[in-house]
């Protein structure tokens, strides 16, 4: 809590001038002033070489909005306008989504990186889209781009940077399978995915839920490690022979599957099966749309709803 005399000052958007930030140690130093500064992205203020105020400052992440915090929650509603409030909200949320792209990625993070090819850059977002939730090669998104690896590496990077998605790394903690080592990667929200990609409405049961169910669920478990405080680690693992598991939480406490699927059968519990083999773990679990929860041969065939309680109630990993 602020002491009495204490005065707070807000800004916003305080990446635009990092230079402040150089004034805003030394009245922190020397006033009585406490500075709450939002911003949409840290590149510019990191890479500006700037005072990072080190030990004088707290740095909390906002993410779009979770299952926990909508009341009567809507599963289709968020796979079709992803979790962004205005865009989760609206009935028609298109174009809100066309204009905070048009406006924001194809704008801002092109300015604040200094890209200079903003045609490539575009090309770039959508060949990034086509590989939301899958393994990255630099080298084929290149060639869809017609531009350099090192260039599509760069342009992932500020994508990071910029807060707009995020890499998941391969868990490889002493396999003894051979193992893909290529991380995946995940915009943000899956509202944006679906946008650059023209998806056609998501439904149960139809041909791009997959994708976006398994993208959902892992904004969940993002979101949870950060604003739970226990930060956990979430990684994949895939082996050269095609083995999969989708999220595996901490170090293997916990191994994740997601189908969008309301009959879970033998094959989709291969990679789960694999897992346990070779990892001991405190819960395995298939995410799916079955309507009720059951245990099968170890593994735990959770419906989201249940999932999701679970998640957010503190059941599934501490």
């Amino acid at each position: 809590m602020a002491t009495p005399g204490t005065k707070t000052v807000v800004i916003d958007e305080i990446q635009r001038i990092p230079e402040l930030l150089n004034e805003i140690h030394w009245l922190i130093t020397n006033t009585q002033s406490r500075f709450i500064m939002s911003g949409s992205s840290p590149r510019k203020i990191i890479r500006s070489g700037t005072n990072l105020l080190g030990g004088r400052a707290l740095r909390y992440e906002l993410y779009p909005l979770v299952s926990a915090e909508i009341p009567d929650f809507d599963l289709l509603k968020a796979l079709n306008h992803g979790l962004l409030p205005r865009h989760y909200l609206s009935a028609k949320p298109k174009r809100l989504i066309a204009a905070y792209i048009g406006n924001y990625l194809k704008d801002e993070i092109v300015n604040e990186a200094r890209i200079r090819n903003v045609n490539v850059f575009a090309r770039f977002l959508e060949a990034a889209a086509f590989s939301n939730g899958e393994m990255i090669n630099y080298a084929n998104i290149a060639t869809d781009c017609d531009v350099s690896a090192p260039t599509i590496k760069e342009y992932f990077q500020i994508l990071e940077d910029t807060l707009i998605g995020r890499f998941v790394p391969v868990y490889q903690k002493k396999p003894k399978r051979r193992v893909i080592l290529a991380p995946k990667f995940y915009f943000f929200d899956v509202g944006m995915v679906n946008y650059l990609l023209n998806r056609s409405r998501i439904e149960f049961k139809s041909e791009v839920i997959g994708n976006a169910f398994e993208h959902f669920i892992y904004q969940e478990l993002y979101a949870h490690s950060r604003y739970s405080g226990l930060d956990y680690m979430i990684s994949y693992w895939r082996t050269a022979s095609q083995l999969e598991v989708d999220f595996i939480l901490g170090q293997h406490q916990v191994a994740i599957e997601v189908k969008a699927s309301d009959k879970i059968s033998e094959k989709h519990l291969r990679g789960l099966y694999a897992f346990m083999e070779e990892y001991k773990v405190k819960q395995a679990i298939l995410v799916c749309t079955e309507p009720l929860p059951r245990l099968h041969k170890g593994i735990r065939i959770l419906p989201w709803q249940f999932f999701l309680q679970q998640l957010w109630e503190g059941e599934l990993i501490a």
